[in-house]
C-alpha cells in the first residue's frame, strides 16, 4: 500500500470515528437508549414514544446495529450486552469528563474531582478481569507446589491498598486458594468489592477496612504481598509517597509490592495509551501517567529492591505491572 493510500485510509477512518461518536450522542440525546433499557421496541414504537422522525430514526438504528450497540430481532430492537453494562459513571460515554478538555487547554481554573475519578475506576474495574487473571499468573500465585501440599502451606497474606471493586485481588485470591486478603478503601468501593468477592464465593477469605489507603491503621510487617492497583499514578506526590511508605511498612521482610497502573511505554504510544493519559490528567488534580524509570526511582527511594516490570498484554488500556521486594 502506498503512502497516499494509507493517508486516505486514515482520513476515512477519522471521519467514521467522528461520525460514530455523533451517532451515539444523538441516540442518547433523544432518549433512545433509555427507552430500550425498558425492553425491546419496534421502529414504530420508538418513533411514537419519543416523537421522532421515522425515516431518520430508521437510518440511525441501522448505524447503531452496524456498531453492535443495538441488536435487531425481526422488527424489534434491543440494547446490546455492551450497552447494558454502562453504569452511572459511564452512561454518558465519558462526555462529562471530556467537556473539560477545552477549559484545561485554555488554562482556565478547574477543580478536578479525584474522588469521582476513583469511584469511576471502581465501578468499571470489571473490564480488567482478563488482565487481573494474567497478573496473578505472572506472579505465580497458587503454583503446582501449593496445590500439592495445600494444607501445609502457610496462607499468603495479601493487602489491597485502594482496592476499588477488588477485581485485581479477587483474581489473586482465586488463583491461590489459600490466600487471605485485607482490602482497604472507602465505604462505596468496599460495598462493590464485597459484591465481587461474594460472586465468586471467596468472601470468607476477605477482610474489609474502611479508610484512606495512605493512612489506614494496619499491622506492620504482616503481609507477604501488597497490591496498589490503578491508584498510584492518580495520587498527589505526597500521597503517592505515603502510599509507598504504607506499603513497605506493611510488608514482611522479603515480601513483594505490586503496582498495577498506566505506564508510558518505550515505543511510539498507542491511541489507547494517549487517551488514558489525557483522561487521567483531566479527571485528577495531580495525576499523570508516569514512565517506568520514574516509578522505579520512586520505589528505590523508599528502599525497595529487585524491581521488575512487565506490560499486561491482556489489558486494553496499556496497564503494566511493577513488582519490587522489601529487603
Amino acid at each position: 500500500m502506498s503512502a497516499q493510500d494509507r493517508t486516505l485510509d486514515r482520513y476515512q477512518e477519522l471521519m467514521q470515528i467522528n461520525a460514530a461518536s455523533h451517532v451515539l450522542r444523538s441516540a442518547r440525546a433523544v432518549g433512545l437508549f433509555d427507552e430500550l433499557r425498558n425492553g425491546q421496541r419496534t421502529l414504530e414504537q420508538l418513533t411514537q414514544s419519543l416523537s421522532l422522525s421515522p425515516q431518520s430514526t430508521e437510518l440511525l438504528l441501522d448505524c447503531l446495529v452496524s456498531m453492535s450497540v443495538i441488536e435487531r430481532y425481526g422488527d424489534d430492537h434491543a440494547l446490546s450486552p455492551v450497552m447494558r453494562l454502562l453504569c452511572e459513571h459511564d452512561t454518558d460515554l465519558g462526555d462529562t469528563s471530556w467537556l473539560s478538555l477545552v477549559d484545561k487547554l485554555s488554562q482556565r481554573d478547574l477543580r478536578a474531582n479525584d474522588s469521582a475519578y476513583l469511584d469511576g475506576i471502581a465501578a468499571t474495574q470489571w473490564i480488567h478481569t482478563p488482565a487481573a487473571v494474567q497478573a496473578a499468573e505472572i506472579l505465580d500465585l497458587g503454583g503446582s507446589e501449593l496445590e500439592v501440599n495445600l494444607d501445609a502451606a502457610p496462607p499468603l497474606r495479601i493487602l489491597d491498598l485502594g482496592c476499588g471493586s477488588a477485581v485485581w485481588s479477587c483474581a489473586m485470591a482465586y488463583s491461590d486458594p489459600n490466600a487471605m486478603v485485607v482490602a482497604v478503601d472507602n465505604q462505596a468501593a468496599l460495598e462493590a468489592a464485597e459484591r465481587a468477592v461474594q460472586s465468586i464465593d471467596i468472601g470468607a477469605r476477605f477482610t474489609f477496612i474502611i479508610g484512606d489507603p495512605e493512612d489506614a491503621k494496619l499491622d506492620s510487617g504482616d503481609f507477604d504481598l501488597v497490591l496498589i492497583a490503578q491508584r498510584f499514578h492518580s495520587a498527589a506526590p505526597n500521597a503517592a509517597k505515603r502510599l509507598l511508605e504504607q506499603a513497605k511498612a506493611s510488608l514482611a521482610s522479603g515480601g513483594r509490592l505490586v503496582i498495577i497502573d498506566l505506564f508510558r511505554g518505550p515505543t511510539k504510544p498507542r491511541l489507547s495509551e494517549t487517551i488514558e493519559a489525557l483522561r487521567l490528567h483531566l479527571a485528577t488534580e495531580y495525576g499523570r501517567m508516569r514512565s517506568i524509570k520514574e516509578t522505579e526511582a520512586q520505589l528505590e527511594g523508599v528502599g525497595m529492591i529487585d524491581i521488575q516490570f512487565t506490560f499486561l498484554a491482556a489489558s486494553r488500556i496499556n496497564l503494566g505491572m511493577m513488582v519490587a521486594r522489601k529487603p
